[in-house]
């Protein structure tokens, strides 16, 4: 499964920016710009959680951005920002992630602060 979206303006949801995303099996990949041009990546399995939100004018076009809480040096939070099918998009990172973390056999674990002293 793969799925490739653009940035879209919030009126009218044309996409008229030089952003692109692209969600693959193993990773999502940013590409950004016109005349210097920015390719960032996160590998599927460092996706930790997934979020979508939806303002009122997005949800009249029918964009959404999704947010992948990442564990990724760069990108701790990686934005898919004003796309179509945001929702779609959102159920398969989350499930693409989970299944990249069982297949690498990897642990998510959380600092909670237990700093003792």
């Amino acid at each position: 499964m793969e799925y490739i979206e653009r940035k879209r303006l919030l009126l009218f949801g044309l996409p008229w920016t030089f952003t692109k995303y692209t969600v693959l099996e193993d990773d999502v990949v940013i590409n950004s710009g016109f005349l210097k041009t920015c390719e960032n990546d996160c590998y599927m399995y460092k996706i930790q959680d997934v979020e979508l939100q939806a303002s009122l004018l997005e949800r009249i076009f029918g964009l959404g951005t999704v947010v992948c809480y990442t564990g990724d040096t760069t990108h701790p939070k990686l934005e898919l920002v004003h796309i179509r099918r945001a929702k779609e998009i959102k159920d398969y990172i989350l499930r693409a992630s989970e299944e990249a973390r069982r297949k690498r056999r990897t642990l998510n674990t959380l600092d909670i602060g237990t700093d003792i002293e």
